[in-house]
């Protein structure tokens, strides 16, 4: 998301996390204000820190998501501090080595307690392979669907696959959620299931959610 009243409304649904793309191949890409200042940052290009406290949860608005593609470690840094993101989302490469340097360089001295969340491409159950070698850097799998290009494909995989998840990892569930599968996420359990993803098929535009459909959609829970 990236339009500050739109942010505050989905917020007042009682959602737990609220995501900002920075990555210029989306067309959801959350740029910054460049200042020209010489070595005075950029600065942040949207005010979504205004978010009205959920109705569900008055003392606490959603976490916020930075999502980044193989960025650079410093323009990582830059955005959660002025972002004062929560999370850091990676949808690349990132070696488990960069998400440890940038855990010990954020945490606890530039922002405590961040969490570092990476996402994994699911096609079949060997993917889930993947997941070992980051069990003891990160916070939260992202599970989506592998598609050719970077970013969500808008497709369902087979959650099935999932039953080979034995990790202890908690994670979430992506790929192609949208307002018909209610009954599918209610029939889907697994003790490592923290939650879902709700991306492209609950927008009216790119980064703009539509909160009734939102709304409708969460009643159903």
């Amino acid at each position: 998301m990236r339009d500050g009243a739109n942010i505050a409304e989905v917020a007042a649904l009682g959602v737990e996390y609220i995501g900002m793309i920075f990555w210029s191949g989306s067309p959801r890409n959350v740029t910054m204000i460049p200042t020209n200042a010489g070595i005075i940052p950029d600065r942040a290009s949207l005010e979504p820190l205004n978010a009205q406290p959920s109705t569900l949860n008055p003392q606490r608005s959603p976490q916020r998501v930075g999502v980044f593609v193989d960025e650079m470690p410093q323009t990582i840094i830059t955005h959660v501090v002025n972002f004062q993101l929560d999370v850091v989302q990676l949808h690349g490469h990132e070696s488990p080595t960069v998400i440890r340097n940038l855990r010990a360089t954020l945490d606890p001295d530039i922002r405590p307690g961040i969490q570092f969340w990476k996402a994994i491409s699911i096609a079949a159950a060997e993917d889930l392979d993947q997941c070992q070698q980051y069990e003891d850097c990160v916070d939260a799998f992202v599970f989506d669907t592998r598609s050719p290009s970077v970013g969500g494909s808008g497709q369902h995989f087979d959650w099935q696959l999932l039953d080979a998840y034995r990790g202890k990892v908690p994670f979430l569930l992506s790929g192609g959620i949208g307002p018909d599968d209610a009954a599918r996420i209610k029939s889907f359990h697994h003790p490592q299931c923290m939650g879902i993803d709700l991306n492209s098929r609950f927008e009216t535009a790119p980064a703009v959610k539509d909160v009734a459909l939102i709304s409708r959609f969460l009643a159903q829970f």
